[in-house]
């Protein structure tokens, strides 16, 4: 009699484990060992906003279940007991500015089926240092053109500066084609050839007013084609003469030299025309596939610049004075597309890469 009992109190926990195991599972009945499971889909695309989404299974084996491993993730499944279902899998919002990446397993028996649940970072999480706040932004969300209050285009002809190639004009081209616009919650900025000549657009943040100090970051896709000059850079808003006055290059890269950005500082006391600029170069891979946070964090005492988080270029105020370190008047932010030109055009020029467009998913300036 007491062997029988401790035998049913093993034989219910037993039973007990297999149902609550809690990573996999395994239920009663005869499920099949090979059972085949399909899916309506097998990637899950969600926004930072977050989403339900409903998943139609049906399966070969006599019963089936769905579940995650993320925690960010909630999986309801129902009619497991048939062969086929649905599975209702409900994510929430996300806060973080990091993207998110998990999945959702279907289970038969033996049989397993993985569902992709990819969700996009949070814009309106931000990655500033510890005590700085958000002074200053733009996401790029509303609207079809920049903001005129906030943004300013430069309009000037080929060989304005650095003997580039391209005409800058203000949003559009003499035929009407759009060289900046907001799309997709974008900016845009395009090169191309019209009659023969070449047109791109460069834009102003805030350019009366500028910023002195702060960390500014923004999230910059890189166009393709031999004679790009994509930049994300800063000069001083009283100017009056270069390099006097400095001038701060956050990010540059060329077409013909793809994939490998640098950020550079210049003054009287280092400036690349007698080869003494602050500089330094990385290679980034799929710099010009993919988004990427280019940012600077600017002190009175230093200036360091970040791919992705990962320093680029660090430069201290070694208190030699405005030759070395003009960098304590207010600077506003360019973006801009160039075309050829001293820098852009040392690999040579590929018209057949035209049009092109670097693109900007937001802008961001913080300060103490």
């Amino acid at each position: 009699m007491k062997k029988m009992f401790i035998y049913s109190i093993l034989m219910a926990c037993s039973g007990l484990f297999a149902s609550c195991s809690g990573d996999t599972y395994s239920y009663p009945g005869e499920a099949a060992p090979n059972a085949t499971i399909t899916v309506n889909q097998e990637n899950i695309s969600v926004s930072d906003a977050g989403g339900t989404y409903t998943l139609q299974v049906q399966t070969s084996g006599k019963e089936w279940n769905a579940y995650s491993n993320e925690e960010w993730i909630k999986v309801a499944a129902e009619n497991t007991a048939a062969q086929s279902g649905t599975v209702t899998v409900t994510v929430p919002e996300n806060g973080t500015a990091k993207a998110l990446e998990g999945s959702v397993v279907i289970m038969s028996g033996t049989a397993r089926k993985y569902i992709s649940v990819k969700q996009e970072a949070s814009k309106n999480a931000y990655s500033a240092p510890e005590g700085y706040e958000l002074v200053w932004n733009d996401e790029f969300e509303d609207g079809t053109e920049l903001n005129p209050d906030n943004w300013k285009h430069e309009v000037q002809n080929a060989g304005w500066v650095n003997d580039e190639l391209q005409n800058y004009v203000n949003h559009l081209t003499p035929a009407g084609a759009k060289v900046t616009e907001i799309k997709d919650g974008k900016l845009r900025i395009t090169c191309l050839k019209e009659d023969g000549k070449i047109y791109s657009g460069r834009v102003y943040a805030k350019v009366t007013e500028g910023w002195t100090y702060g960390y500014i970051e923004a999230s910059i896709k890189l166009p393709k084609g031999k004679g790009t000059w994509p930049a994300f850079w800063m000069m001083p808003v009283n100017f009056k003469s270069w390099p006097a006055d400095g001038e701060i290059d956050i990010m540059e890269e060329v077409g013909g030299h793809a994939n490998y950005v640098s950020s550079s500082l210049h003054a009287n006391a280092h400036v690349h025309s007698n080869g003494t600029q602050v500089t330094h170069e990385m290679y980034l891979e799929g710099a010009e596939d993919d988004f990427h946070t280019y940012a600077i964090l600017w002190t009175h005492d230093n200036i360091t610049t970040y791919v992705d988080g990962q320093v680029q270029l660090s430069y201290d105020n070694k208190g030699l004075g405005r030759d070395d370190w003009p960098y304590d008047d207010p600077f506003y932010v360019i973006f801009n597309l160039a075309w050829g030109g001293s820098w852009g055009g040392t690999y040579g020029i590929d018209e057949s890469a035209l049009p092109c467009t670097m693109e900007i998913d937001y802008i961001r300036v913080f300060q103490k």
